[in-house]
């Protein structure tokens, strides 16, 4: 950004922090790494947002709202800890054209447009119970429950640079623990615990409860084919042999509205705050328009 120090995107420390943030959200690279047509972008982008947080900011609704400094410096603590060190945190600003002083003042001023759009939010209309059970029998293809199995896990890795972890050895363990757990699956997470090279180990191997698609797909296969208290043959995947122990299965199912509920009264409730929002916000945006038209002619 220290490149488009001549512009008057550049006035200003907070101007600055916009081009950044918009650059990293949007192409996910610092200002001065974006190509030409791109930099452009991120300052047109970065100056509509920042005029429109001069609206926000000018509004009646902000004229009291004040955002505490522990607050903002609780913020800045948690920007320096991204770092390995404070060197290298003002090191990064100063390529930015930021500064700590100039930073602190970026994120007070973006903490007071959160918190106004926040009150402007908060008068959204509450949501009540017809909302919620329309909302739940409209949508009620959203509120399914998928099958889950609850399992447990031992792997033996595969090694050569260890002699008992080598492909053969490593196979020769798993079978004697599968022999052991298949004979008395009650023993799994006592066995897991002795034998297991996996982090799961400490708590008897315990996955808990999982959902297809969580595992690696052979071992995914293999744990939704089993039957309740049953033990998975060997599995092999890129990390070595596995052995898998179905503890239950909790069917598939509709989740009723009772349940549904919390998670639908918290869609509604952001919905109408996103709604309050950008309905203010566009008459803001409309209001300024026309009173510069009437300065304009006047």
């Amino acid at each position: 950004m220290t490149a488009a120090a001549g512009s008057p995107l550049a006035t200003t420390p907070e101007l600055r922090y916009q081009i950044l943030r918009v650059a990293l959200e949007r192409f996910e690279t610092r200002p001065a790494e974006l190509e030409p047509a791109r930099l452009e972008e991120a300052r047109r982008l970065a100056r509509r947002q920042y005029e429109l947080e001069l609206l926000v900011l000018g509004s009646a609704e902000a004229r009291d709202v004040l955002v505490p400094e522990p607050v903002v410096e609780s913020a800045l603590a948690q920007i320096e800890a991204r770092y390995s060190g404070t060197e290298e945190f003002l090191d990064d600003l100063a390529r930015n054209g930021i500064d700590v002083a100039g930073l602190r003042a970026a994120l007070h001023r973006e903490l007071k447009v959160e918190a106004v759009l926040e009150r402007v939010g908060s008068r959204a209309a509450t949501v009540g119970d017809v909302d919620i059970t329309i909302y739940y029998h409209m949508h009620k293809h959203r509120f399914h429950k998928p099958e889950t199995r609850t399992a447990r896990h031992i792997l033996i890795t595969i090694n050569p640079d260890f002699p008992e972890n080598r492909r053969a050895a490593a196979l020769a363990r798993i079978e004697t623990i599968a022999q052991s757990v298949r004979r008395k699956p009650k023993r799994f997470a006592e066995q897991a615990q002795k034998y297991s090279e996996c982090p799961t180990a400490m708590c008897g191997g315990r996955l808990g409860q999982l959902p297809r698609g969580q595992l690696y797909p052979e071992l995914d296969t293999a744990l939704f084919s089993l039957e309740p208290g049953r033990v998975s043959e060997t599995i092999e995947s890129s990390l070595g042999f596995h052995l898998l122990l179905c503890e239950a299965v909790d069917q598939a199912r509709p989740i009723s509205l009772k349940e549904a509920r919390p998670r639908i009264r918290e869609i509604l409730n952001k919905r109408g705050h996103r709604m309050c929002q950008r309905s203010w916000l566009a008459a803001l945006v409309s209001h300024n328009k026309a009173n510069t038209r009437g300065e304009r002619h006047g």
